[in-house]
């Protein structure tokens, strides 16, 4: 039971769109993530996806509309409703809780599916 300092996690690791994970509660795992640009459509058929931007702007969008998610922001996207976070350029940092099984590109097996998560 020792704290966690964030932005030294995320010195530990320099990869965009590969999650880190930081903590485990209740089945669920406290990931980090480096984003920049777009990401891919997809959806989580049996979990709700929660986003907290720690350091830049988020523009998740949907098929109908994009949110714009600031630093010091959350979004949760229900699940399956398909969405696709992007940036405007800058490297955004996020942190994900989710449950343990979550794949982050949900139902869409693609080149930046990551399925060996690691810890940092």
């Amino acid at each position: 039971m020792d704290n966690i300092n964030i932005r030294e996690k995320y010195g530990l690791f320099t990869e965009q769109w590969s999650p880190r994970i930081i903590g485990e509660l209740n089945g669920q795992y406290v990931k980090l993530a480096k984003v920049q640009d777009e990401f891919v459509w997809h959806s989580h058929d049996n979990e709700d996806e929660m986003f907290l931007v720690f350091k830049g702007t988020l523009f998740m969008h949907f098929r109908d509309k994009m949110v714009e998610v600031k630093e010091g922001e959350m979004i949760i996207v229900p699940k399956g409703v398909e969405h696709n976070p992007r940036t405007n350029g800058e490297e955004v940092w996020i942190m994900l809780i989710e449950p343990k099984a979550t794949l982050h590109t949900g139902n869409v097996d693609h080149e930046r599916t990551v399925k060996d998560l690691q810890w940092v």
